[in-house]
């Protein structure tokens, strides 16, 4: 079982943990972590996007004057300009599924990728009392990841952290139960709160 330094907000380290190998030490699954990246973008398109065919387009009841010229039947034709788009985008979903096993291995190799790259750091206290950025700042700072894309995973919802990142443009935050392979492997740095590991590894194992 793989095990990782437990660290606090300030950088400095306070202990270890065991995590389970079966989520944070499994054999990373290319087919399977791509099909699960496709299908959160996919399911992120809103597929409004709409064209006007030639019955949509207003006008052309009146067969146009065509002396001397090729007898046309409308000026709505999409040969006309201001006729209608053939063959254009018609509102539709893109939304995809997966079968939950093949979901939650997604994520397990998506976690054991960042443990098996150094990329993974157990926070302890990563709950704020009040919304302060110099905090975060100061943890990114620790790890030496204030350039870098960083996430930020809390146990539950923890609005202040959510509040003290939300002006940094390379912080995400998301809660142990919204975990999700894109914004995972998006990240140079994950900082993983200690008190969600064990509710993680329920879920996953």
């Amino acid at each position: 079982m793989p095990k990782l330094s437990v660290y606090d907000l300030s950088g400095a380290q306070t202990g270890e943990i065991e995590l389970n190998d079966s989520v944070f030490g499994a054999e990373f699954n290319e087919a399977v972590v791509h099909q699960a990246v496709v299908m959160q973008l996919a399911n992120q398109r809103q597929g409004t996007s709409a064209t006007k065919t030639r019955a949509m387009v207003r006008g052309g009841g009146r067969k146009p004057c065509c002396t001397g010229r090729a007898r046309c039947g409308s000026n709505r034709s999409p040969i006309w300009v201001g006729g209608g788009t053939t063959f254009g985008p018609q509102p539709r979903s893109y939304a995809k599924k997966m079968p939950r096993k093949a979901r939650r291995l997604a994520l397990c190799c998506a976690l054991s990728a960042k443990v098996a790259a150094g990329e993974l750091v157990v926070v302890e206290g990563l709950a704020f009392d009040a919304p302060k950025t110099k905090q975060v700042a100061s943890l990114l700072k620790a790890f030496e990841a204030v350039d870098t894309k960083a996430l930020l995973i809390t146990d539950g919802s923890n609005e202040n952290v959510a509040l003290s990142a939300r002006n940094m443009p390379k912080v995400t935050t998301i809660t142990n139960m919204g975990l999700n392979c894109f914004d995972i492997l998006n990240s140079k740095k994950v900082f993983l709160a200690k008190d969600a590991v064990e509710k993680i590894e329920e879920v996953l194992a």
